[in-house]
């Protein structure tokens, strides 16, 4: 299909594209990659009177340590985010859920503060957002705020940020020694959306489980954080039989999961606590 007429602009700076959308209200929309919005102009479920395009916004781009958090630039590619030293030795969750996400194609193209905001729950990053407690930085005429990631999410599509915001930087915070990480998903193809994904996160001392983060992909209108497995598993004795596989029976407790083409509510529960319960072993191996 073809989309609807809309005015472009193509952004040269940050503080230009923020006049646009200030000018232009709700009607505009922010083109951060376009792997997603695109898509959804073809099919004319979006209809933008005018388009922010923020890809020559050079200041959104890059990954920087920061002392305790890792700030990671909204226009920076997928491909940039899986590949950065910085991400793969501070926060190897990140870099491992950014390495699946779709095919190469789309990970040079789109960006992880687009896929962030398009908030789309059968994304990968989302979970991982959530298990790890990241922090949206936005910029509007009025200033800068930041956004804990329990409250960016707030339906389908849909998040905190304003009409006049534009997501700048994403931090995430570094959780230090003694963690490992995994993300488990099961899709039908190599480049299709994830019917489930698992987020994990596992702190172990000993042979024990200390701390652990979980959350999930496509379990929800927004990412679900299964507080329930990570109260199950905390303290939990790695060489008992049983012990994760039993915490990751909690995986759905607070999941309301979407009933589509690929997959109903009852199979999709089934599947959170299967990939929960690998996700955790995977994660609690490599600590």
């Amino acid at each position: 299909m073809i989309p609807a007429s809309f005015d472009y602009v193509r952004a040269s700076s940050l503080d230009e594209a923020l006049e646009t959308l200030s000018e232009h209200g709700e009607e505009a929309k922010v083109l951060a990659g376009g792997q997603s919005l695109l898509p959804l102009l073809r099919l004319r479920l979006a209809y933008p009177g005018t388009l922010v395009d923020l890809g020559r916004v050079e200041e959104l781009r890059g990954v920087a340590d920061r002392g305790d958090h890792v700030l990671i630039g909204a226009m920076t590619t997928h491909y940039e985010v899986a590949t950065s030293p910085v991400v793969r030795e501070h926060c190897p969750l990140v870099a491992l859920a950014t390495a699946t996400v779709a095919d190469p194609a789309v990970r040079h193209r789109g960006t992880f503060g687009g896929s962030l905001a398009h908030a789309d729950p059968a994304g990968d990053l989302p979970a991982v957002a959530r298990a790890l407690d990241m922090e949206f930085v936005a910029r509007s005429p009025e200033g800068e705020r930041v956004i804990p990631a329990a409250d960016f999410f707030l339906d389908y599509l849909e998040t905190a940020l304003d009409p006049g915001e534009i997501l700048t930087g994403i931090r995430v915070p570094k959780l230090g020694p003694g963690w490992g990480f995994h993300y488990e998903k099961f899709h039908r193809t190599a480049q299709a959306w994830a019917i489930v994904g698992v987020a994990a996160a596992v702190r172990r001392s000993g042979g024990a489980v200390e701390e652990a983060r979980v959350a999930l992909t496509n379990m929800g209108p927004v990412p679900v954080r299964a507080t329930g497995v990570e109260q199950a598993v905390r303290g939990a004795d790695l060489g008992a039989d049983g012990a994760l596989r039993a915490a990751a029976e909690r995986a759905d407790e607070d999941a309301d999961p979407p009933s589509d083409l690929h997959a109903r509510p009852d199979y999709r529960r089934h599947l959170a606590r299967v990939l929960t319960h690998r996700a955790l072993v995977a994660a609690a191996g490599a600590a």
